[in-house]
């Protein structure tokens, strides 16, 4: 595990959504890594479509979660 500076804000925002999510800041930290890393190399999806994919890929059926329009509609994501 490594130590990663960030700016004193984006820290601050980091502990706000931390606390928002029910994550620690540290999980917050990598939810936000990960989603940026896979939004940069998956261009031509949404984040819906990735946070679909990443649900599925877990073995959760987004379409037990919450009546979003992509879960709902079946939306076919690569």
């Amino acid at each position: 595990m490594g130590i990663v500076n960030i700016e004193d804000e984006l820290h601050e925002q980091l502990r706000k959504a931390s606390k928002a999510s029910y994550r620690s800041i540290n999980a917050q930290a990598a939810f936000w890594i990960r989603i940026g890393m896979l939004c940069e190399l998956n261009p031509q999806l949404t984040f819906q479509q990735i946070v679909i994919r990443e649900l599925r890929e877990a073995g959760v059926d987004p379409g037990d979660l919450a009546p979003g329009d992509a879960a709902r509609s079946g939306e076919r994501v690569p």
